[in-house]
């Protein structure tokens, strides 16, 4: 057991090898006792008629004609019929199917037929003592022995060996892929981002390409994501950090509560970057799918952003409420801050798919950033202030929770002007 190969590749080429060899071994004992056997006890049986029926022939025949018979019997039989003793003392040549050659002479003679030979000859001899005379019957095993079918054992032998190329095939177009995938794992587990798998093949191992390219970038994105968090919770902390430090080393020499104030200022917008962080570290995380009127749940969220809702036929779906509610809400909030006014909240439900669309009328997004705005800390205002550009963070969110929970968001500039956030839930 401790030698016993352990990739799959191995174990499964050594199993399918065993079950065909053992497959072909069964087959070729069937085709051995069904056919071979009977073709040989059958051919054995017509030998020893012939040679039984020559002798009883030239036992009838005129003693001047016998000669002729005996000339035309070696012709175009290559049997040999004589009276003389010609010294058959040694056992015969050993050939295939000998025993049942002898088996059926001695059925045919009424007495036990031990085939003999002439030392220095391939013949084999028999006794037949018929109408008073000891005849001597020769043959050449080569000849009359019946040989097994060449063909049964050529097909057999050729259906093993390809039998065993085809399974080796199968099993290396099975396992390559597999072990180039397990390769790949070995990269991701590393923080590496490795070649894109082909997605070729069979549909089960071109699906599982596809779902681990796809796993492999999301992973890529992750730690991507995760670097880009780090810096910029080091960024950001550092401005306020600093300025907390220095009025308190300032508060030593003089106290003054514009100071005060100033300090406690920097520590909310720290306290305010940390909850973001935060807020972007939990989306990474599946939240339960409950059943829930959609349009219900936009009325909370425009009531809370002193928005205007016109109201709206109820939509169930099946999803997560806190996430939707949390999509939504950045979403407004994103559109009152850097959109121009009104914006507008706007409930689309058919029977496959539930779209919120929330619009507003600012200058929108250049085409070429409407993805860009997704990634952590990304603000096309490029100041860093938070009161002009906020953290970065709010469309992150949006997108982390959507592909989290297995929801769509999607921005799109407006003809008119303006943008449109788009937020699709299959129902």
């Amino acid at each position: 057991m401790k030698h016993f190969p352990r990739s799959l590749f191995a174990r499964t080429a050594l199993t399918l090898a065993l079950a065909f060899v053992v497959f072909q071994a069964a087959a070729f004992w069937v085709v051995y006792r069904t056919l071979i056997v009977p073709v040989a006890e059958r051919s054995a049986d017509d030998l020893a008629g012939l040679i039984v029926l020559s002798a009883q022939t030239w036992v009838e025949l005129p003693p001047q004609t016998r000669a002729a018979f005996e000339r035309e019997l070696a012709r175009r039989h290559g049997l040999r019929l004589t009276t003389v003793n010609i010294g058959a003392t040694a056992d015969a040549p050993h050939f295939a199917f000998r025993t049942q050659i002898e088996a059926a002479l001695s059925r045919r003679v009424g007495d036990d037929v031990v085939l003999r030979g002439v030392p220095g000859t391939e013949a084999a001899w028999l006794d037949i003592p018929v109408g008073g005379h000891d005849l001597h019957a020769g043959f050449f095993p080569r000849r009359y022995a019946v040989k097994p079918p060449l063909a049964a054992i050529a097909v057999v032998a050729l259906g093993t060996f390809l039998s065993l190329l085809t399974a080796l095939f199968l099993v290396r177009r099975i396992t390559v892929p597999l072990a180039r995938a397990a390769g790949a794992a070995r990269q991701v587990g590393a923080g590496e981002l490795p070649e894109p798998l082909p997605e070729t093949g069979p549909a089960e191992l071109a699906e599982l390409a596809r779902r681990f390219n796809t796993m492999a970038a999301e992973v890529r994105a992750l730690l991507d994501n995760r670097t880009t968090l780090l810096a910029g919770i080091s960024h950001d902390l550092r401005t306020p950090m600093t300025r907390l430090q220095l009025n308190l080393e300032m508060l030593r020499d003089a106290p003054s509560p514009a100071r005060i104030d100033r300090a406690v200022a920097d520590l909310a917008d720290m306290n305010k970057l940390i909850a973001g962080y935060l807020e972007l570290a939990r989306t990474t995380q599946a939240e339960n799918r409950v059943r829930f009127d959609l349009a219900g749940l936009l009325e909370e969220a425009a009531v809370d952003a002193n928005l205007p809702w016109p109201g709206a036929a109820p939509c169930m779906i099946e999803a997560s409420r806190l996430a939707v509610r949390q999509i939504v809400s950045n979403l407004i909030q994103n559109a009152q801050r850097y959109g121009g006014t009104p914006v507008e909240l706007v409930l689309e439900c058919t029977g496959s798919l539930a779209r919120v669309v929330v619009r507003d009328a600012g200058a929108g997004i250049p085409d070429d950033q409407l993805e860009k705005v997704f990634r952590p800390f990304y603000r096309l205002e490029t100041s860093r202030s938070q009161a002009t550009g906020g953290t970065g963070l709010g469309l992150a969110i949006v997108r982390q929770l959507a592909e989290t929970n297995g929801l769509k968001v999607v921005l799109r500039n407006r003809p008119q002007g303006g943008l449109e956030a788009i937020l699709e839930i299959r129902r």
